[in-house]
């Protein structure tokens, strides 16, 4: 049995991966060539932002599509319509027809597609992977995705050099149906949905099924606990780490090497992390390991702070320790919502969680910004990792927090047996 899920399983997830690399390639060459072409850091700005804003606005949306809709056929078609993407680009590099505006839309559309086959992937994970097994698959992903952010700048550089930009598009088109090929041949298991009556049919559902994800969600204390706690971390660490040019260049005095050996020393943190967490497991309540995760990458990121300005070296390697607990901070509770939350209701548990939680970085940056400028950059990362510091020490100490899992379930039952229209699939 155990073979079973891990060859089907590994499968799926082989492809994903293959998948990612080839985006992560593309983006950085089509980020080179929007930089090279207009050298301006307003359009890349709001490139950034068109990347962000769907999920924003529209993730509870598509998390209550996924959680009605058949997620094998989701990530299908969503990872088909981002290859379709991929060959339009493709196809206007190949005939000299790319506009500076192109990029717009064409990061619009790969957001939408990622909005969806990101809720359809972790919750198929859910259905397809034993529960003692998920904090392991979760920090393997972390891995997954600080190897890319060390590999794919470079190797989207080695390729620019050597080959023109629709073929580098091309490498994205191929790679992404390889992620469609397995789903063609893989059983993705699919909860059962519970029965509804008959009058509630019709344009309204759509919105009954996020406000569905909503109550769920209010109704777990500690959930919404964690989701405030969540929004804080993202108002304070975000802007930290996009400042990191700045504290590089105003107070270490360094230039990009300098800046790339932290960049990548984050990364390579994120891929430690992410491997100590997939042999490891975690503490068996996930919460602690996050908790630990989240104290340990404060204090990293206030060295990083108050490291003097001759002190690189130091601010690379603290900024490598906070990546590696960025990892444990993250990943367990991916594993926590997969294993407690109903199989019917992750679709819309994880995209109301990534919409609020990354609403707060717009607003984070809006004030980081100014607040450097009066104060220095360090004081940004002063703030933010005392305040993770404070946030992981006093979540110890925070009952809803610490019994996150064993009121999660006890929500699910309650919701269960008070509403046929979230009552669990049964597993």
């Amino acid at each position: 049995m155990a073979t079973t899920w891990k060859k089907t399983f590994f499968a799926l997830w082989a492809g994903q991966a293959l998948s990612l690399v080839g985006s992560q390639v593309a983006s950085f060459a089509l980020v080179w060539w929007l930089t090279a072409t207009t050298g301006s850091a307003t359009l890349l700005a709001t490139a950034s932002i068109m990347a962000v804003a769907p999920g924003i606005l529209l993730g509870p949306f598509a998390g209550a599509l996924v959680d009605r809709w058949s997620r094998r056929a989701v990530m299908i078609v969503a990872d088909a319509a981002i290859a379709l993407v991929a060959a339009a680009v493709m196809l206007l590099f190949w005939s000299g027809r790319m506009q500076v505006w192109f990029v717009y839309p064409i990061t619009l559309a790969r957001a939408i597609g990622g909005l969806f086959h990101w809720p359809a992937m972790q919750a198929s994970t859910a259905l397809m992977v034993p529960r003692s097994h998920l904090a392991r698959i979760a920090g393997l992903n972390q891995a997954l995705n600080g190897a890319l952010n060390i590999i794919a700048p470079p190797l989207g550089a080695l390729l620019l050099a050597y080959m023109p930009l629709y073929q580098i598009m091309g490498i994205d088109v191929l790679t992404a149906m390889f992620a469609v090929l397995p789903l063609l041949f893989i059983s993705v298991p699919q909860p059962p949905r519970p029965e509804r009556v008959r009058d509630e049919r019709g344009a309204g559902e759509l919105l009954q099924d996020v406000g569905d994800g909503l109550r769920y969600m209010l109704a777990w204390r500690g959930m919404v606990l964690l989701l405030a706690a969540a929004m804080l971390i993202n108002v304070l660490i975000w802007p930290s780490m996009s400042l990191l040019p700045v504290l590089v260049r105003n107070h270490f005095r360094g230039g990009a090497m300098e800046l790339g050996w932290i960049e990548a020393a984050w990364s390579a943190g994120m891929v430690g992390g992410g491997l100590a967490l997939a042999a490891w497991g975690g503490f068996r309540r996930r919460i602690y390991t996050s908790l630990v995760g989240l104290l340990f990458m404060g204090a990293a990121l206030l060295v990083t702070g108050v490291a003097p300005p001759g002190g690189l070296a130091l601010a690379v390697g603290a900024i490598g320790l906070a990546g590696f607990m960025c990892t444990l901070a993250n990943s367990p509770l991916t594993a926590l919502l997969q294993a407690v939350v109903a199989p019917h209701m992750q679709g819309r548990v994880f995209t109301v969680m990534g919409s609020a939680a990354n609403a707060a970085v717009p607003l984070g940056l809006a004030i980081a910004g100014p607040l450097a400028d009066a104060l220095g950059v360090q004081f940004w990362f002063v703030l933010g990792g005392a305040a993770c510091m404070g946030l992981g020490t006093a979540g110890f100490f925070l009952r809803p927090l610490v019994q996150l899992e064993e009121e999660g379930l006890a929500v699910r039952h309650k919701m269960a047996a008070g509403s046929a229209r979230v009552e669990p699939s049964g597993e």
